[in-house]
């Protein structure tokens, strides 16, 4: 019966729709054997939360729900099929906002039941770590996957399809978050990270040094110090040209983030080192990866800029393998905006 939750591996099917919505950006995907992207549309919200200086949750949901169904229908267009062609619908169920996952796991469960297709809930950040292989399906395991966005900041070890080990996240800011508020303190606008990457080209990283807080110390990371001492530092020292000052913030953050990178995928004997999330787009972080795996003989994946943000993409491509191993999910499906990264 179509939604009912298997405990034996399916059969893979061949086109899955997936569906994102836990953040701002409405989203969906048609996907091919979890790995051939046939389409992928995103509607952004950023213009209209810029004004408030950050995401507003239920503004967003609002959006969510004007445009999750043209965006559907945008996405089957472009990949040049219908509904009938699809074996399963893909969905993200956490974490996020509240209201923002409901409007996608309540969509997603109509459509599931009206064409009669499977449901799978998706994980967010399994959806961010599976960015890297629509692009690569053949990337060699073990990897040390930096996933860095702006509600999180993790060092996942990814040592098989669907099996990963957590070594680190953030204490308190995530390395975006902390992007965004020293943006808004220096009235640079939102969203803070590509302002920043692009004003930085023009600044010096050496300018100032900045605090790299934990940076040899275990595999956790913590942003709010640095954040505080830009902000400190503009204090007293408010004729600092912007360019250095947020080209000296963006590189103690990615000195941060690449050597505890570095060191985890020495421990763990990683044939490379990925990025994923919204922060994996920032140009001095890509370059200081390429730089430190070209110097120890690892693989850098960089995905492409549009593969990093939140797209619907990643979600098919987790519900395919989730699909495949799990079974569909069922129509009770909840939204759970703490869930964890599933681990072994």
């Amino acid at each position: 019966m179509i939604g009912e939750a298997h405990d034996v591996a399916v059969e893979p099917p061949s086109i899955i729709l997936g569906i994102e919505t836990s953040c701002d950006e409405t989203a969906a995907a048609i996907v091919r054997d979890g790995r051939e992207v046939l389409s992928s549309v995103v509607a952004s919200q950023i213009d209209i939360h810029a004004r408030y200086g950050g995401v507003v949750p239920e503004v967003a949901s609002r959006a969510h729900v004007e445009a999750i169904i043209p965006v559907v229908a945008e996405a089957l267009a472009e990949a040049g099929i219908d509904h009938v062609d699809l074996d399963a619908v893909g969905v993200t169920h956490g974490p996020g906002l509240i209201g923002a996952l409901l409007v996608g796991v309540s969509a997603a469960k109509a459509l599931s039941l009206a064409w009669e297709v499977s449901l799978i809930g998706v994980n967010h950040l399994e959806a961010h770590l599976y960015a890297a292989f629509l692009e690569e399906p053949d990337l060699e395991m073990p990897l040390v996957i930096l996933l860095v966005s702006g509600g999180h900041t993790m060092l996942v070890v990814m040592e098989d399809h669907l099996r990963y080990r957590v070594l680190g996240s953030t204490l308190d800011d995530a390395a975006g978050e902390a992007f965004d508020k020293v943006a808004r303190h220096v009235g640079l606008g939102y969203p803070g990270g590509p302002i920043i990457d692009r004003l930085s080209t023009n600044g010096d990283p050496e300018a100032i040094r900045f605090p790299r807080a934990m940076m040899s110390d275990g595999w956790d990371f913590s942003f709010s110090g640095v954040k505080t001492s830009v902000v400190n530092h503009m204090r007293r020292h408010p004729d600092t040209d912007v360019g250095d000052l947020v080209a000296s913030f963006q590189e103690a953050v990615a000195d941060v983030l690449v050597t505890k990178a570095r060191r985890a995928a020495r421990e763990e004997g990683a044939r490379g080192i990925c990025l994923a999330g919204g922060v994996a787009a920032n140009s001095r972080l890509r370059e200081r990866v390429r730089e430190v795996c070209e110097l120890d003989g690892l693989r850098a994946f960089l995905p492409d800029r549009e593969m990093c943000t939140d797209n619907a993409a990643m979600v098919a491509a987790v519900a395919w393998h989730r699909l495949c191993a799990d079974g569909p999910s069922a129509l009770d499906l909840g939204a759970f905006p703490s869930l964890r990264l599933p681990t072994i």
